[in-house]
């Protein structure tokens, strides 16, 4: 066993123990190669079942990765360019003055479509014609291109209906046949996961106070602009069977291993596996936009799909792309190091504490 999965290993055994976290999983690559793949703790808590590398969680965002690396993907083979307005291929959205919105604004959570109807229900988001729908009518906040504001929902239905338009395929079959297929992870790593394969997901628990929480947001506070408090994510929400079924590309259930075994196959070989060309890897890393987020206020730095640079480290780290997930889950690659990380879990912590201990052990190593 390496130092650092011993580190690493020692570190969320103490999470699980001091009452922090219920389960969690570890995953680092280096240059392609798996340096870590660390668990801890329990994947169901009503029935002890622990958590094993191949258990999958529900992430929620950090499953945005795997819908911005399908279209990278399907951009490399010339499926569409990132200028492309999304009319071209969905005429119906150009509806309010959205005409103007192209790929890159989406990907960049600049279309101005940040919001889901104030009347959504869950029902709804596993609904993809009506979500679509609902969004190809929406009135925009502003102007493509002219603030940013995280597109929580809106970012999978908006690349999943471009990319079922432009090549005839629903996005979780394309996920499966161009990503998680060719590296191996195709049953670690979905948008909607087949009901029959719901006995190995890890059960979700929200953390105490987590109500009190809720309450204490302000009624008019943009996120309730942006939807309702029903869609906002929660373990009754992350534990719904339909849910779990449906295709919501804006989050994912994956294993750590999975989404962190992508996210090194999007900077090198895999192995036999390169999901993208350096060239077209420099482009989607650089900052392609940036400001003050509209929906939650914090500054905001985008690369095309990936969120630019690391929580908890004061420098910002310009080399490193990926995204966070509602409870606390990470993952990312960074460019300069060649590594690959993805702490997974199913206590949904307000903050990224665990990621942000795990993150500097990795450095130190």
């Amino acid at each position: 066993m390496s130092d650092i999965q011993q580190w690493v290993q020692r570190a969320i055994d103490r999470m699980v123990e001091s009452g922090a976290e219920r389960g969690v999983q570890v995953a680092v690559f280096l240059h392609g190669e798996q340096l870590v793949d660390a668990v801890a703790g329990v994947a169901d808590p009503a029935t002890g079942r622990p958590v094993t590398p191949g258990s999958v969680f529900y992430n929620y965002s950090i499953g945005k990765a795997a819908t911005a690396t399908v279209v990278h993907v399907l951009a490399e083979r010339g499926a569409f360019s990132y200028d492309t307005r999304v009319t071209e291929v969905w005429p119906e959205f150009a509806a309010h003055g959205k005409g103007a919105a192209t790929l890159r604004h989406v990907l960049t959570h600049a279309a101005g479509v940040p919001g889901v109807p104030a009347d959504t229900t869950v029902a709804d988001l596993c609904d993809w014609d009506k979500m679509c729908a609902a969004i190809a009518d929406a009135e925009p906040w502003w102007e493509p291109g002219a603030a940013v504001g995280y597109h929580a929902y809106t970012f999978g239905y908006i690349l999943g209906e471009i990319v079922r338009r432009a090549i005839g395929k629903p996005i979780s079959q394309v996920l499966r046949e161009e990503v998680t297929g060719p590296l191996g992870v195709a049953d670690e790593l979905y948008f909607g996961m087949p009901a029959a394969e719901h006995g190995r997901l890890a059960r979700l628990e929200d953390p105490e106070g987590a109500a009190e929480m809720m309450a204490g947001i302000p009624a008019d506070s943009p996120m309730f602009r942006a939807g309702p408090p029903v869609t906002f994510p929660s373990a009754a929400l992350g534990n719904r069977a339909d849910v779990l079924e449906a295709d919501i590309p804006a989050g994912g259930k994956t294993s750590a291993r999975a989404i962190a075994r992508m996210y090194a196959a999007l900077m090198g070989d895999v192995p036999g596996v390169r999901l993208i060309s350096p060239e077209r890897l420099r482009e989607v890393t650089a900052v392609t936009a940036e400001g003050v987020d509209q929906v939650f206020g914090n500054p905001a730095t985008w690369g095309l799909g990936f969120a630019i640079g690391l929580p908890g480290v004061a420098e910002p780290v310009t080399s490193a792309f990926g995204m966070g997930g509602a409870g606390g889950s990470f993952a990312y690659g960074d460019t300069a190091s060649g590594i690959a990380f993805a702490v997974t879990k199913n206590r949904l912590t307000p903050d990224f504490s665990a990621a942000i201990e795990l993150i500097g052990i990795i450095a130190k190593g």
